[in-house]
């Protein structure tokens, strides 16, 4: 494991990863992570969320048609599946909208660190297919499928991505 000096050498590690070894992820670093996940922040400490772990290859290889057909996903020998308790989260953050969102975003990226940071690979998983996911691992009605992730050793080194200079993305005091 590489010995990171800060936080943010880590999060400059972090690459959406869509190539995966097979090899198995041990239990400790699942722990881990995991950990990671439940000190997260959120909305008045409410803590609205679940994560599935899936490591069934059967289950693995519906999750990869649910996800749109990214067949990259069922290399990986594992797949978390964030889930949002939408009655149990802050209801009107902002003054509109639910916090779960934000919750699960917030508590997903400590993951997705914590994994970088264990030379684990993982790719933040967007497209799905809610309903198909929540029948394949019997997610309940009233909880929302907000993220999933592969995870496992890297296969792949994934790719830079540019990010916009600060100058473009900062304003004091006013927009």
């Amino acid at each position: 494991m590489e010995n990171f000096k800060n936080l943010l050498e880590i999060i400059k590690k972090r690459k959406s990863i869509r190539g995966y070894l097979n090899k198995e992820v041990e239990k400790e670093k699942i722990d881990y992570i995991l950990e990671a996940f439940r000190l997260a922040p959120s909305a008045r400490n409410l803590q609205p969320w679940k994560v599935i772990i899936v490591d069934d290859k059967t289950l693995i290889n519906k999750l990869v048609i649910a996800c749109k057909n990214q067949t990259f996903i069922g290399e990986a020998p594992i797949v978390l599946v964030a889930c949002a308790i939408e009655k149990e989260a802050y209801g009107t953050m902002g003054g509109y909208f639910n916090s779960y969102p934000v919750d699960i975003g917030i508590a997903f990226e400590h993951l997705i660190l914590a994994a970088t940071e264990q030379d684990l690979g993982t790719c933040w998983i967007g497209a799905f297919y809610e309903n198909e996911v929540k029948k394949i691992l019997g997610v309940p009605e009233d909880v929302r499928v907000v993220a999933l992730t592969p995870l496992g050793y890297p296969n792949d080194s994934g790719r830079d991505r540019p990010r916009k200079p600060i100058k473009e993305i900062i304003s004091h005091n006013k927009y």
